[in-house]
């Protein structure tokens, strides 16, 4: 093979190259869904999947859960608490009926978690009945306050922690919910308030093409 036949080969190698990438990362966003009907549905995702902090929480049962390794299903975060008034209650009222809108298979591939900003009073057996009253397998993650602002700043759903010394204290807290991908990784956010009927129409397609 002469030096020109090796230079075009080459090239023709790196243009076949250049075109798959391009080829799979369309075909890859496509199967993600339509970028605007996902906007429309308040589905907002990140340029480039995020890395979650090497933290550790408990879970509603008392279990350790590290932060890092939120892998296996897709997940919906909310940050919230179990005194909460109004967001709260009812927020995990619509993610319990969303769940009745989505296909099975959709269903069983997402998983609602609810982070605690009040730690002060949501130990895991709190968060363990509050989440019961929903029925509907929620899981609830606690922890030390330090820790919990960690994670919330990390994807960015910041919240002012309370003063606990005043009696039935707020937490001023975001309603978005965080999404994180089956590799552990933060792939978005669902903008609130949430749109049941826009976000069953866009979920299975955007859990589809994990």
């Amino acid at each position: 093979m002469t030096r020109t036949h090796t230079t075009v080969f080459v090239l023709v190698a790196i243009v076949a190259l250049v075109l798959g990438l391009t080829v799979n990362k369309v075909l890859s966003s496509k199967s993600q869904g339509d970028p605007a009907a996902l906007l429309d549905a308040g589905i907002v995702l990140l340029p480039q999947s995020r890395s979650l902090p090497a933290l550790t929480l408990v879970d509603q049962h008392g279990k350790e859960v590290a932060v890092d390794q939120l892998k296996g299903d897709w997940k919906l975060l909310f940050f919230g608490y179990t005194f909460c008034p109004d967001i709260c209650p009812a927020t995990l009222a619509q993610l319990r009926q969303l769940q009745t809108q989505l296909p099975e298979e959709t269903r069983a591939r997402l998983e609602v978690v609810m982070v605690s900003v009040d730690p002060h009073r949501d130990t895991p057996e709190q968060l363990s009945k509050y989440l019961g009253f929903f029925n509907a397998g929620f899981k609830g993650l606690t922890g030390e306050e330090e820790t919990l602002q960690k994670f919330a700043n990390s994807v960015s759903i910041p919240y002012i922690p309370a003063d606990t010394s005043k009696e039935n204290y707020t937490v001023d807290h975001s309603g978005n919910l965080v999404i994180i991908g089956p590799d552990g990784t933060q792939r978005g956010f669902i903008r609130a308030p949430i749109n049941n009927a826009k976000l069953a129409e866009q979920l299975p397609a955007l859990v589809s093409g994990s």
